[in-house]
């Protein structure tokens, strides 16, 4: 025979080895997958431009109020009508905007990587439709020594614009128009206006700035500078964010504790799913194994059963494997004894027959008829231990539906046995959890037992202990010698075998109460025989005898 092919599974050690890495492996899929960390720091970026850009812008305000020529030339927020594509920006970025909190008004970072559109690097500055004027190029003369001191500290780009969006202060362009930049547009309208615009560096990057979309941007912001409600002017700043690899390389001690960390938590992990799922598991798994090859008492129970799903399977396979080790030396037992009983018996018929067949011309009548008499007997013996068998075999798989109550069933035991005397004592009303064939087998094995041992009484007594319901039989035949005791329950065992005993009776009753969830038991006794029934206990009916 060809040996079947087996399928490739995964073991659950495997399972467990995949998801613990998984799990471990999460920070890094957000950090490069989900740009999660890449996120944060333009959001840091973005939040320190807001705060360098608004202290600039009350500075700038400041100076505006104090020139009554600069003052009149401020413009009404909102005087000029936002293009399609700053009308896009604007209204996504509404919700990050002076939003109040009691008397402050602060703003938010908003840009996202994954949500706002990386834009184009920033337009060239262009010639102005007219020159600043003189007392905003005043202004700015005054604030240049604060922007280069800010940005030599910062290293941001500062551009500070009149109304216009002309530049009247910063290391460049001076004198020239940014009123056509997207983010410039919306905070001469009077909003704060963001924007990612693509990295143009003067000076190759190094190579691992390629692998973070940190390096390849830079963050703008431009902060309005209101004056009376009106626009007098932009402050207009721009920073590259930090590297990741760089970032994360300052923070290397906390980010090697971190990993370290994540590493113990993981091993820690693994260590509680090995001890609890895979060693019971395995060692579950072996013990099979043993038993399979016979080997159960070498094989000893683990020392761990993990969980408790684990060890109420275990103790399930071990009460399994209880019932198929008793069950097959039951069989075993239960084989030898049967043969044993059927080859007395056939034994007998055989020689009896032949020498019937042989001696038949010398052999008298009598010694004919007492043969013949021998033969008839062991047959009857036969057909007795066959009914026997018949009848142990529906005891170990009985039908277990119906009841019936205990006087009813005495009822037909009564008819079965007429020559005893059987009395109820104490519930005769009791149910029992048997169908009335399963209880007058039981019962009627108890009255045969005790009409062979000479029993003139049979005595039932019932009572209720807890849930179960107990029943004392009692006879006063001539009881069971001390020798005998432990073994009338063994099959075929019978002191009465002359007279047509097979040993079963009691047996067959132990058999069928056992798989009705009871139990039977012998009692001391000083005169015959007491046994002790137990049964669930199934309440009380009123059923006639």
């Amino acid at each position: 025979m060809a040996p079947v092919r087996r399928k490739w599974r995964p073991t659950l050690s495997m399972i467990v080895f995949v998801v613990l890495v998984t799990v471990t492996m999460l920070p890094l899929i957000g950090l490069f997958f989900f740009r999660l960390y890449e996120n944060q720091l333009i959001h840091q970026t973005e939040s320190e431009l807001i705060a360098q850009t608004a202290a600039i812008a009350a500075i700038y305000a400041r100076e505006v109020e104090a020139d009554p020529a600069a003052r009149a030339l401020a413009r009404p927020a909102g005087s000029q009508a936002p293009t399609r594509d700053e009308y896009r920006s604007l209204a996504a970025r509404e919700q990050a905007m002076r939003t109040p909190v009691g008397d402050y008004h602060p703003i938010e970072p908003s840009l996202d990587l994954a949500g706002d559109d990386i834009l184009p690097r920033r337009p060239d500055a262009r010639e102005p439709a007219k020159p600043a004027d003189p007392a905003f190029l005043a202004i700015g003369a005054r604030l240049a020594g604060i922007v280069t001191a800010t940005q030599d500290v910062t290293l941001a780009g500062f551009r500070i614009l009149d109304p216009n969006g002309t530049v009247i202060a910063g290391r460049e362009e001076l004198g020239r128009s940014l009123a056509d930049v997207e983010e410039v547009a919306t905070a001469l309208r009077g909003r704060y206006g963001n924007a990612l615009r693509v990295r143009i560096s003067n000076s190759p990057a190094p190579p691992l700035y390629s692998w973070s979309r940190g390096t390849g941007i830079r963050v703008f912001v431009a902060m309005p500078v209101m004056v009376d409600q009106a626009v007098a002017g932009v402050v207009y700043a721009s920073r590259t964010p930090n590297n990741i690899f760089k970032h994360l390389f300052a923070e290397r001690r906390k980010v090697i504790f971190a990993g370290l960390a994540i590493a113990l938590v993981t091993a820690l992990i693994g260590f509680v799913f090995a001890r609890t799922i895979t060693r019971p598991i395995h060692g579950l798994i072996a013990q099979t194994q043993a038993i399979g090859h016979g080997e159960r008492a070498q094989e000893p129970p683990p020392a761990h059963y993990g969980t408790r799903e684990i060890a109420s399977l275990s103790q399930s396979f071990h009460e399994m494997a209880e019932r198929l080790s008793e069950r097959s030396a039951y069989i075993s037992t239960f084989a030898t004894h049967v043969s044993h009983e059927l080859k007395s018996p056939l034994t007998s018929i055989q020689g009896a027959a032949e020498l019937m067949k042989d001696s038949s011309a010398s052999m008298s009548e009598e010694q004919r008829q007492r043969f013949l008499g021998n033969i008839i007997d062991d047959t009857h013996r036969l057909t007795r231990l066959l009914d026997r068998l018949r009848e142990l075999a529906r005891a170990d798989n009985p039908q277990m539906a119906g009841s019936t109550t205990l006087q009813a069933v005495v009822g037909l035991v009564r008819d079965a046995f007429p020559a005893l005397i059987i009395t109820v004592e104490g519930e005769p009303e009791s149910v029992l959890g048997l169908s009335p064939d399963n209880a007058l087998i039981v019962l009627s094995h108890l009255a045969d037992n005790a009409q062979r041992h000479n029993a003139k009484n049979l005595r039932i007594a019932a009572r209720q202990v807890n849930d179960r319901l107990e029943l004392r039989v009692s006879d006063d035949g001539d009881g069971i010698a001390a020798s005998n005791r432990g073994r009338i329950f063994d099959p075929f065992f019978t002191t009465r075998r002359e007279s047509g005993g097979t040993g079963m009776g009691l047996g067959i009753a132990q058999s069928m109460l056992r798989s009705h969830d009871g139990a039977i038991a012998l009692e001391p006794s000083e005169a015959g025989t007491a046994f002790t029934i137990r049964l669930p206990w199934a309440g009380c009916g009123g059923m006639p005898a």
